[in-house]
């Protein structure tokens, strides 16, 4: 199997290009460094089976060959963090789009399958218990910059569809619900990292707003055991999401980071206007539904946040 990956120096690309090397592919890294590092690759980049290409899918001139003689795109690339989004939405939606778009392109020329990693962030504002993939999705106003990623995202999501409707391209999206692990950086506000990071010195873990806001984390290596199976399936023109269904607090999260690595941080509340931008919203909570992946391909997650705790402590600890 040929597969590229699009994004394959960021955290979960790398993850993936490793696993797929692994497994006996050939793999094709496009990624312009932006976000991503070398340095996530480094135990790859010099295997006989592995390339990577400098560039960004926006205007890489091959783009088309590459992906017209590969067997399956894993489009990872996108603006990520909402820090980078909340700065610089306009190029957020071109990033996102156009570079979906290019790649659906390149893929129709000889009907390459895609899959797509989009987001959670797509449920927008909804308040269901749990979101489910044939939910109706409620997105916040345009004046606010930081629902430009959630927008693009979904805008992606329509595109592959169409493109499987109209093209015959074999598509798949997968909605990742806060995948974290090692490699993951705090550095555009991944809350995970940046908490372990300040926890190893005993600084104050900053939680924004009033920590009652909840998530589920996914470790990293459930991720891509997802995204692998769904590349290996039959399945096609479908959307599935991705996530551990155990949630909790930012507040809780805090504190259980603290008892973990015994640290004597304290907990710093900061407002959103602060953190981010003024009339910043946010997600009270992103809970997935996963019970469709599971009936689809027998997947569920497999660790806990225990370890995902332990992972990115050791990977921060050993790298920094």
């Amino acid at each position: 199997m040929r597969a590229v990956i699009t994004g394959g120096a960021g955290f979960i690309g790398s993850h993936l290009a490793e696993s797929l090397i692994e497994n006996g592919y050939e793999v094709k890294v496009i990624d312009n460094l932006s976000t991503g590092s070398i340095k996530n690759i480094e135990k790859i980049k010099d295997k006989p089976k592995f390339e990577f290409i400098k560039g960004d899918i926006i205007d890489l001139p091959e783009l088309n060959y590459i992906i017209s003689h590969s067997d399956i795109v894993f489009h990872l690339a996108a603006a990520v963090g909402v820090e980078l989004v909340v700065k610089d939405p306009a190029q957020t939606i071109i990033t996102n789009v156009h570079g979906t778009e290019r790649v659906l392109n390149a893929a129709k020329i000889k009907r390459t399958k895609v899959i797509l990693t989009s987001t959670s962030e797509v449920y927008g504002k909804s308040e269901m218990n749990k979101f489910s993939e044939e939910d109706d999705l409620l997105i916040g106003p345009p004046k606010h910059s930081r629902w430009s990623y959630a927008c693009s995202k979904l805008l992606d999501e329509f595109y592959c569809m169409a493109f499987a409707e109209e093209y015959g391209i074999p598509v798949t999206v997968v909605r990742l619900f806060n995948t974290v692990g090692p490699r993951q950086t705090g550095k555009y506000g991944m809350v995970v990292p940046r908490f372990v990071k300040n926890a190893i010195v005993n600084k104050p873990l900053q939680v924004y707003g009033t920590g009652e806001q909840s998530r589920c984390f996914c470790h990293v290596y459930d991720t891509v055991r997802a995204l692998k199976i769904l590349g290996q399936s039959d399945l096609k023109n479908d959307i599935f999401n991705i996530g551990n269904d155990y949630e909790i607090s930012i507040k809780e999260l805090a504190l259980f980071i603290i008892r973990k690595l015994n640290s004597s941080s304290t907990i710093e509340k900061i407002s959103y206007d602060e953190a981010y931008s003024p009339g910043f919203e946010d997600m009270k909570r992103r809970h997935p539904d996963i019970e469709k992946i599971r009936k689809a391909i027998n997947w569920e997650p497999m660790l806990k946040l225990d370890d995902i705790i332990n992972d990115v402590n050791q990977h921060i600890q050993e790298t920094e």
